[in-house]
Formats: structure tokens, C-alpha cells, sequence
């Protein structure tokens, strides 16, 4: 089952990461000030994984990755890179299917 990380980074700041049911990340945000924040982005993710108009796919020399993107356009999460673009779009499907229901937890 797919989980939603909220944990505090070094810096002091808020950050989530969403995780398949394997563990791997498939999904990570900023940093937030407030825990309050990173609470939202999380219920943002959840919102809008289902819409493929919301993802962003980028490829560089250094492979393929996607943003989540809210309704107002604003970058919700971010993808690890991917070394081909089946990959990527294997995490943004991934991300569609495990984003809604899953449960979120304190690290």
C-alpha cells in the first residue's frame, strides 16, 4: 500500500515523499515552513494525480522525470529521474493509482 512520508528535513522544513507499496519514492515536494502546509500539498497530490492535463514531463541529458502540477499550475511534486521515458511514464501511472488512497505518516 502506498504511503505519504511527512517528515522534517535538515534544514527545519516540511517536506512529503509518496511511496509505492515496494518502497520505492515516487513523488517528493518542496519544502514547506509550516507543517500546516506540507498537510495541503499532500491533500493537493491527492486531488490532482488523476488528471493527466496536471503532469509535466521534462527529459535532459540526465534522463526523464515529471512534476505534479495543481489546478493554478504551481509544482506539487516532483519525480525522481528516470533512465528512459516508459519509466517515467511507468512512476506517473503509479502516482495516478496510489496517490488518492493513500494514507499519510509522520516520520
Amino acid at each position: 500500500m502506498a504511503t505519504f512520508e511527512l517528515y522534517t528535513d535538515k534544514a527545519g522544513e516540511f517536506r512529503f515523499r509518496l511511496k509505492a507499496g515496494n518502497g520505492e519514492n515516487i513523488l517528493a515536494s518542496e519544502g514547506y515552513k509550516a507543517k500546516a502546509s506540507a498537510t495541503n500539498g499532500i491533500e493537493s497530490v491527492k486531488k490532482n494525480a488523476s488528471d493527466d492535463a496536471n503532469y509535466e514531463c521534462k527529459s535532459t541529458n540526465a534522463g526523464h522525470s515529471f512534476n505534479l502540477l495543481a489546478g493554478n499550475k504551481q509544482v506539487i511534486g516532483t519525480s525522481q529521474v528516470y533512465s528512459s521515458e516508459s519509466s517515467r511514464d511507468n512512476g506517473i501511472e503509479s502516482v495516478k493509482k496510489n496517490a488518492p488512497g493513500a494514507e499519510v505518516k509522520e516520520v
